[in-house]
């Protein structure tokens, strides 16, 4: 007896398995470039180092130049390594941390995104915190690696 209500998904699930969590990994990697090519080089309409650090330093976080760099840093650099899938806990522990900030920050206007809220960073939290634990999974470096994290 199968224990699908469509028996015939059963091969289907199977077949793609494999796949899936490196796609997840490599999705959240590419959004996380993405985020921190604002940061750092103000890429897709992003403010840039300069302005980010004094984003940052508005925020209370002295000095903001040093913060706004590292969150850049962690966006790029962490997501660089997860799309490839190398030192997948440590980066994804990095975004986990990034995202406790950032979910405090984004509290203040509520749930929902589409409002500035904080469902996307909880998500994102998550996903990385998915990742922390489990590792980079089939298709990464670290599974081509002697030891992993």
């Amino acid at each position: 007896m199968s224990r699908y209500y469509i028996p015939a998904l059963g091969n289907l699930y199977a077949k793609f398995e494999s796949l899936v969590l490196p796609l997840l990994r490599a999705g959240l990697g590419i959004i996380l470039i993405a985020h921190g090519s604002q940061k750092l080089f103000g890429l897709f309409g992003g403010m840039g180092l300069n302005a980010n650090g004094a984003l940052f330093d508005r925020l209370g976080y002295h000095p903001g130049m040093f913060w706004g760099t590292l969150v850049g840093c962690t966006e790029f650099i962490g997501g660089i390594l997860l799309v490839i899938g190398l030192f997948t806990r440590p980066a994804a522990l990095a975004v986990v941390i990034f995202m406790i900030f950032s979910i405090q920050f984004t509290s203040a206007k509520g749930f929902f995104w589409s409002a500035g809220g904080m469902e996307y960073s909880i998500l994102i939290l998550l996903v990385a915190l998915m990742f922390a634990v489990r590792g980079g999974g089939d298709y990464s470096a670290d599974r081509s690696m002697a030891k992993e994290f």
